[in-house]
C-alpha cells in the first residue's frame, strides 16, 4: 500500500481525501484537486516526459497536466521502490469520437501541441526516447512476428478459439504489412525523419479519447505523455485517425475531417501523406492483439481476446474500402 504520509511530505501538501480513479489517485489537497499516479518506468525517461510538458508550456501550448514539482524540485515522489507523479486534476470530459465537432477540435489541438514540441532539448539527466528512422526496420520486425506467433499457435495441442481466428486470418495482415513496407520504402521517410531531427519536435504517442480532455471552457486538454518520444508527426495522426475511423465503421469522411482540421493549423507535404498512408496499412492492432495474447502482456480473459480479433476480422471489408478511397482522395500510388 501507498503511504501517504509520504507523498504528502515530498510534494508538500495535505491529503484531504484520496480515491482510484481509472489506474490514477484522485486527490482532494490543500491545493487543490490533482492525479497521483505511479509510472512503470525509471527517473530519467520521466525527465524526459517533464522536460517535454514543460516545453509545450513555455512556447504557449498551456492546455497539459503539469507535473507538481516535489521540496527538491524533481517531478517525483519515491515512496519505497515506487515513483509516484502528481499533477493537477484537468476537470472536464473525455474527447467524444462519435461527435465530429470533438473530433475536429482535437485533431487542431494535435496540430498546435505538435508545433508547440519544436526545439525541444531535452534535459541533460534524461533519457531520449527516439523512434525516428525506426519504421522500415520495426515494420520488418512484425511482420515477422506475426509468423512466430502463428508458428505459437500452430504448436499448442488444444487451441483455442483465439489460435484458431489468427491462423486463419493471418495472411490478409501479413499481406498489408507487406504493403505497407513497401509504400514507406517508396517514401521520402528517412528525409522527413531528418527534418524531424533538425525540428527537435516530438509526438504524443497515444493520443486517444482518453487522453483529450475538454474542460467547461470548452478548452482541449491532453494528458498522459508517458509514452512521449521523437518521432514524425504523421504517426500521431495515423494513430488518431485509426481510433476514430474504428468506431465510425471506416467513413473516409472523418479521416478527411482530421486531415482538413490539422491543416489549417498546420499542413501536410505531399511527402507526409505517403508516411501517413503507410501507417494506415499497416497492421498495427492486429500485431499489438497477437503480442499481447501470446506473450501475456496483459491478463485479460480468453473471452476478451477472442472478441477482439472477431472484432478486427469483422471490420476487415470497410477498413480495406476505407485504404482504397484513401488512395484515390490522396493521390497514393500502389505500383511499386
Amino acid at each position: 500500500m501507498m503511504r501517504e504520509f509520504e507523498i504528502e511530505r515530498q510534494f508538500d501538501i495535505r491529503i484531504e481525501s484520496i480515491k482510484p480513479n481509472k489506474g490514477v489517485y484522485f486527490l482532494k489537497t490543500n491545493k487543490g484537486m490533482k492525479c497521483l499516479k505511479r509510472i512503470s518506468y525509471g527517473i530519467q525517461k520521466l525527465c524526459f516526459v517533464y522536460g517535454a510538458k514543460e516545453h509545450l508550456i513555455t512556447n504557449g501550448f498551456t492546455h497539459v497536466d503539469k507535473y507538481t514539482l516535489n521540496i527538491q524540485e524533481e517531478p517525483y515522489a519515491l515512496v519505497n521502490e515506487d515513483i509516484y507523479t502528481l499533477s493537477d486534476w484537468i476537470d472536464g470530459r473525455e474527447c467524444d469520437f462519435h461527435n465530429n465537432e470533438d473530433i475536429e477540435k482535437a485533431a487542431k489541438a494535435l496540430a498546435y501541441m505538435h508545433l508547440a514540441s519544436k526545439g525541444y532539448d531535452p534535459p541533460e539527466n534524461s533519457k531520449l526516447k527516439s523512434d525516428l528512422g525506426r519504421w522500415p526496420h520495426l515494420m520488418q520486425k512484425r511482420v515477422k512476428a506475426l509468423e512466430k506467433m502463428r508458428d505459437m499457435a500452430r504448436k499448442k495441442n488444444r487451441k483455442g478459439d483465439f489460435d484458431l481466428n489468427y491462423i486463419k486470418s493471418i495472411d490478409f495482415y501479413k499481406e498489408l504489412g507487406k504493403r505497407a513496407i513497401k509504400v514507406l520504402d517508396d517514401s521520402d521517410y528517412i528525409g522527413i525523419c531528418k527534418t524531424t531531427e533538425e525540428e527537435k519536435s516530438f509526438c504524443h504517442h497515444d493520443y486517444t479519447y482518453h487522453n483529450i480532455i475538454i474542460d467547461k471552457d470548452d478548452n482541449i486538454n491532453i494528458i498522459d505523455f508517458d509514452y512521449c518520444k521523437r518521432e514524425v508527426r504523421t504517426y500521431d495522426i495515423a494513430n488518431f485517425i485509426t481510433k476514430v475511423l474504428k468506431r465510425r465503421e471506416w467513413n473516409i469522411e472523418f479521416a478527411k475531417l482530421i486531415i482538413d482540421a490539422y491543416n489549417e493549423v498546420s499542413k501536410l507535404t505531399e511527402e507526409e501523406y505517403r508516411v501517413l498512408f503507410a501507417f494506415l496499412i499497416f497492421p498495427q492492432r492486429f500485431w499489438r492483439l497477437g503480442n499481447r495474447y501470446y506473450y501475456n502482456e496483459v491478463n485479460w480473459g480468453t473471452n476478451t481476446f477472442n472478441k477482439k480479433i472477431l472484432g478486427l476480422i469483422g471490420e476487415q471489408e470497410q477498413y480495406i474500402k476505407f485504404i482504397d478511397e484513401f488512395k484515390k482522395v490522396y493521390n497514393q500510388n500502389e505500383d511499386l
